[in-house]
């Protein structure tokens, strides 16, 4: 999508993002604080998340608060504790963006270990879950919420060897259709970006021998993310976008 964001675009929203310490997590909490964004930044390592922050506290916006969570074992019980903090920190939540994902291991369907699938769908899929239905009070009173599910081409259309990835994706898309009819009648709104083939950790762990020059840096690929998180997609509800 080439959508030109007005510099004032997100002036006074609160916006969560997961795994906002690197990749497209972390670009995307720079480049919407700089829109004027309230960034709340999540992730499971503090050194990185404080970073960022940092980074965020140069451009002389308004500080980013740092939620240090491992989303891979987290319970429900710290799902409702992190809600209840914040609640007593803001009045709604404009956006919440689920960038943390996990690949898990290229393999075969009948090689797939237990405890890889299960790691997989706790980052993928229950987190996406329990972070939203704890923070759906706080969406429902900001007027007008987007919430946004990263997914993948392999969410769309099944692929060989990607199996546990490919059903976390699957469901993930699931999910953000069920919120889209369920609250269709609401001010908020539930949509999926599909970033594709970007300069990332996560990306070169998939394909090792890919000349990552050829591929966009997260910063390149953010037109989708600010287009959903800001007003101009107040209708646009249920729908997955390719960020390329």
């Amino acid at each position: 999508m080439d959508y030109n964001a007005p510099t004032n675009l997100l002036d006074n929203k609160t916006i969560l993002i997961t795994g906002a310490g690197d990749g497209i997590g972390k670009a995307l909490a720079i480049k919407c604080a700089d829109l004027g964004a309230n960034l709340v930044l999540l992730g499971r390592t503090y050194s990185k998340l404080d970073s960022v922050a940092q980074q965020i506290a140069q451009l002389n916006k308004q500080p980013a608060k740092t939620i240090q969570l491992d989303l891979n074992d987290a319970t429900e019980e710290q799902y409702v504790n992190l809600a209840n903090q914040l609640t007593k920190d803001y009045i709604n939540l404009d956006g919440l963006v689920h960038n943390a994902s996990q690949l898990g291991k290229l393999c075969k369907f009948t090689e797939i270990d237990n405890q890889t699938w299960h790691e997989v769908m706790q980052t993928n899929v229950n987190a996406a879950f329990l972070l939203t239905k704890y923070l759906l009070p706080l969406l429902q009173a900001a007027p007008s919420a987007s919430t946004i599910f990263t997914t993948s081409s392999v969410g769309h259309k099944g692929r060989a060897l990607w199996g546990t990835y490919s059903v976390s994706k699957f469901a993930t898309e699931g999910m953000m259709q069920v919120l889209a009819d369920e609250y269709s009648d609401t001010v908020m709104r539930f949509n999926a970006v599909n970033p594709g083939g970007t300069r990332t950790s996560m990306r070169a762990s998939a394909y090792p021998e890919e000349d990552v020059k050829r591929l966009k840096t997260p910063e390149e690929i953010l037109d989708t993310y600010l287009y959903l998180l800001g007003d101009d997609s107040s209708e646009v509800t249920g729908q997955r976008f390719n960020a390329q």
